[in-house]
């Protein structure tokens, strides 16, 4: 493939939390070691998240410190910008202003990650704007909503890309009006996961989730709401540790006592989410010291049939350890043996974990080779490149 320069925009400097910054940092290396000319630009009206303050606030010293220090690790210094567009006049950590809008202009391809990019009058000099959609559904129901109208903002991109890999196909229950989205999937740089240690000692299966996202990308569709939230999923299997016979651990925080409550009684560890999520490299230590992972997806996602899959379970799978995931039939493409089970019933949960008990070895060998077959980065960046005509 010819060298190309591209850029990748997202919002792991806005938000700098562990599993967002592994998500972008897949692409950026992936796409460099496919040989191409990789820049990171964050260009946002939104105000930063500082995890370390827990506050949003105007500064973006946090931002760009993030960004320096990223930059430095996976090879893309003088490489990479933060635009403060919430400012009356823009500023520019890293490349400035000038020299962004150049590489906009540029640019062979433009990646959206997550769609989380706004668009401004710089950005839409190009037209080689790719969306990456990691949330399906949610469009896909706005649009029929709205008796097929395609809003703006995604009619700016020269293609929709999406990781629900079941967009579009006779087993997605929205009608898609004829927008063509392309199935994708999350890339993983699998080497900087592989470990040959051993899980830590009383390692359980575990997950990082965040707990309050309630209401924030809610639809009502079609005369019922679709959730985005997870944690009503864990409610529905609060009672799977008990029935597999041994405690979950999960990195997130409960509020709510009463929900607490009734995780504890069933067997539920936890663990505190902060220093994990604040630090990439403590989080992906705490996944290759995990037994494996358990987790839910979000009731968006199931109630579909999206075939979405989480970007942090292929990280788990490419540190060998297996996943019990909530069935969204990926299944249909790929998984579903040894080394990633999914579940509907609290009963496929306890067979998936007698069978992961019965050949351990077996299960971390095989997740491993799913996680490069299905996830590696330069062949999902590859074929998202050629499908996007680049």
């Amino acid at each position: 493939m010819q060298k190309k320069k591209i850029i990748v925009m997202g919002f792991m400097a806005g938000c700098p939390i562990a599993g967002v910054v592994w998500q972008h940092i897949h692409y950026i290396v992936g796409l460099q070691r496919l040989g191409h000319e990789v820049y990171y630009i964050e260009d946002s009206a939104r105000l930063p998240y500082d995890p370390v303050a827990y506050e949003v606030n105007e500064s973006y010293r946090y931002a760009a410190k993030i960004l320096q220090k990223l930059a430095r690790e996976f090879g893309f210094e003088d490489r990479w910008a933060y635009c403060a567009r919430y400012l009356k006049t823009p500023e520019c950590a890293g490349l400035p202003l000038e020299r962004v809008r150049e590489l906009y202009r540029e640019a062979d391809a433009i990646l959206n990650v997550c769609g989380a990019q706004e668009m401004n009058e710089d950005l839409l000099q190009s037209d080689r704007i790719l969306y990456v959609e990691s949330d399906p559904g949610v469009e896909q129901m706005k649009i029929d909503n709205s008796k097929g109208e395609v809003p703006e903002y995604l009619k700016q991109h020269h293609a929709l890309f999406t990781f629900g890999e079941l967009v579009g196909t006779e087993v997605f229950t929205v009608p898609t009006h004829g927008v063509k989205w392309i199935a994708t999937r999350q890339p993983v740089v699998t080497d900087f996961w592989k470990t040959d240690a051993p899980p830590r000692a009383g390692a359980r299966f575990t997950s990082v989730a965040n707990w309050n996202t309630s209401g924030r990308k809610d639809v009502l569709w079609r005369g019922s709401n679709y959730l985005w939230s997870k944690s009503l999923e864990f409610l529905k299997f609060v009672e799977a540790p008990v029935r597999a016979g041994e405690p979950f651990e999960l990195a997130t925080e409960i509020a709510d006592a009463h929900a607490l409550s009734k995780f504890q009684a069933n067997h539920w560890e936890f663990t505190d989410p902060n220093p994990i999520s604040i630090h990439w490299h403590q989080y992906r230590e705490y996944l290759q010291g995990s037994k494996g992972e358990f987790t839910v997806a979000k009731d968006q996602y199931v109630r579909l049939n999206t075939g979405w899959f989480s970007d942090r379970t292929a990280c788990y799978l490419a540190c060998g350890r297996p996943a019990i995931t909530q069935q969204t039939q990926f299944t249909q493409l790929y998984g579903g043996g040894k080394g990633l089970l999914a579940f509907e019933t609290l009963d496929d949960i306890a067979a998936a974990v007698e069978s992961i008990n019965a050949d351990y070895a077996g299960h971390c060998k095989a997740a491993y080779e799913v996680a490069v077959e299905v996830f590696e980065a330069t062949k999902v960046l590859e074929d998202l490149l050629k499908r996007a005509g680049v």
